[in-house]
């Protein structure tokens, strides 16, 4: 028995709530359990209790055995002497107020069903990480090479449903709609929806209108993000403010975003000052972005030299953040990176285009996936720990669908490694 069960058993009240009667004889009717602060002092705080025909108000303490009160020392702190009664598993010695009153008892071993403690032993369990991960290393490589491909295309149609629905949203305008999610992707998981809301914000034919004018298009972007408005004192950050001024009067822009981008924890390659200047030389230095990367389909490798091939502009060589000079550094994007773009962005977006247009490429697209290094992080290191290895993306992606959709949901018997293992 630990004190954590009469705890659960107070507070999410898994007990008889009628008839109740301290060990002192006297009816209890608990009206407020009281919150649970889990620091210290009394384990429930500010409980209203009609025991007999007096209303109290004040804390409950709780133990295993009423003798814990004096083993914890709770007679000589005073933080103790609003309690109204004493919750107990065992009643084996009376406790005394200093005023020499007893204080009330509840035997609460009295009044929970043994399954109730069952039950609680069994969500208190330290759980696996996932139900077969002792029989993973037998299973059949054959069956797991196969579900994986299967996982694979679960994730793609998983990923096409919100690029559908941002599709429909821009009125089917696939240019428009690649805008918005490569952009929120630049922004990684940080600053992701922010910067699809910046994306949002900015009507799409304002963006093509402007993009021969690279100072045009990060007035825009920074504007929208709310990084100009400050008093700055350089020029570069002084003219993005001016021109920004001028666009959203010329094209009547909405308000700028409420949660500005965030810079916590983020290494500073991966500032958003960085991340929305390089997104900008992008549309100005890409006319045919759209063309480029989703209708001709380039391979992985000249995908990598398309994108670094693109540079911000020169301010961002000797900075990470407006009006701070740092020492020289290239800002051009890096080779991790634009594989997380090609993962993340454009192998989604080219299969539910393509699959628009009446045409299955998974076959392609998971044959590109098998040429980029797998992704690493606690999900794919654990399922290496029991012998599912990830040689490449197409594999980290499947890994990742399987994990969320199938082993977290103890989806055992739709999979194809707990059907075999079952079988």
């Amino acid at each position: 028995m630990k004190e954590a069960f009469l705890h659960y058993v107070w507070r999410f009240k898994k007990m008889q709530l009628t008839d109740l009667f301290t060990e002192q004889h006297q009816a209890l009717s608990i009206i407020h359990f009281g919150s649970y602060p889990e620091k210290a002092g009394p384990d429930f705080f500010n409980a209203r209790l009609l025991i007999g025909d007096q209303l109290w108000a004040g804390n409950v303490e709780m133990h295993v055995n009423a003798s814990d009160w004096y083993l914890h020392q709770h007679q000589n702190d005073s933080a103790y002497d609003t309690v109204i009664l004493h919750v107990v598993w065992h009643d084996d010695v009376p406790v005394f107020r200093k005023d020499n009153t007893q204080i009330p008892t509840l035997l609460l071993s009295k009044y929970v069903a043994v399954d109730v403690y069952n039950n609680f032993l069994g969500l208190m369990k330290p759980k696996s990480w996932i139900p077969c991960e002792n029989q993973l290393k037998d299973t059949d490589s054959f069956i797991i090479k196969h579900w994986k491909e299967r996982l694979f295309v679960e994730r793609l149609e998983e990923k096409q449903i919100p690029i559908s629905k941002l599709l429909h949203e821009n009125q089917n305008d696939w240019e428009a709609t690649l805008f918005v999610l490569l952009l929120k992707n630049f922004g990684l998981n940080v600053n992701g929806s922010i910067f699809q809301e910046i994306a949002r914000r900015l009507p799409f034919h304002v963006i093509k209108k402007e993009r021969s004018d690279l100072l045009q298009l990060e007035a825009l972007l920074f504007g929208t993000a709310n990084l100009l408005s400050y008093d700055f004192q350089e020029a570069y950050p002084l003219e993005l403010k001016k021109r920004f001024e001028y666009l959203k009067i010329k094209y009547q822009l909405g308000n700028n975003i409420e949660e500005s981008p965030h810079f916590f924890k983020l290494r500073p390659p991966n500032f958003p000052t960085i991340r929305l200047a390089q997104f900008a030389a992008l549309y100005y230095s890409r006319e045919n972005l759209f063309s480029d990367l989703i209708a001709q389909r380039k391979t992985t490798k000249d995908l990598i030299g398309y994108f670094q091939a693109v540079a911000p502009s020169s301010y961002w060589d000797t900075h990470f953040i407006f009006e701070k000079n740092t020492k020289f550094s290239n800002k051009k994007l890096t080779a991790n990176f634009i594989e997380l773009l090609y993962i993340n962005t454009i192998v989604p977006f080219q299969f539910t285009y393509l699959r628009h247009k009446g045409i299955e490429n998974f076959e392609e697209l998971y044959l590109q996936l098998q040429q980029i290094p797998s992704e690493k992080n606690a999900v794919i290191d654990r399922f290496e720990q029991w012998g599912i290895m990830s040689h490449s993306a197409a594999d980290s992606q499947a890994l990742l669908f399987l994990k969320q959709h199938y082993c977290d949901a103890f989806k055992c018997l739709n999979c194809a490694v707990g059907h075999s293992l079952l079988s």
